[in-house]
């Protein structure tokens, strides 16, 4: 399996309840991504993205500006692992 580039991007603020994943998904569409959104029970939202890294800044720097006003603050993990994702989904 391939390696790539990838991070977990953690989301604070009012992030549930308000469409954060459905839009994370429709801007993953306008990207070279792969990976996935999800809620998490502390209420922030984990997005896990794989490509090239200069695709994945652009990808999340177009998810804070779409959703800039429900989020607090952002961490950021990147890493390097083998590929897991195809494709990007709500989960």
């Amino acid at each position: 399996m391939a390696e790539a580039y990838s991070e977990t991007i953690y989301f604070t603020g009012h992030v549930q309840g308000v469409g954060f994943r459905y839009t994370t998904l429709q801007v993953a569409r306008e990207f070279e991504v792969a990976g996935c959104v999800r809620n998490l029970a502390d209420g922030r939202v984990q997005l896990e993205a794989e490509g090239r890294p200069e695709e994945i800044e652009a990808f999340v720097a177009a998810v804070q500006e779409r959703m800039h006003g429900y989020i607090r603050s952002v961490e950021r993990v990147p890493a390097r692992r083998p590929a897991q994702f195809q494709g990007f989904h709500i989960r």
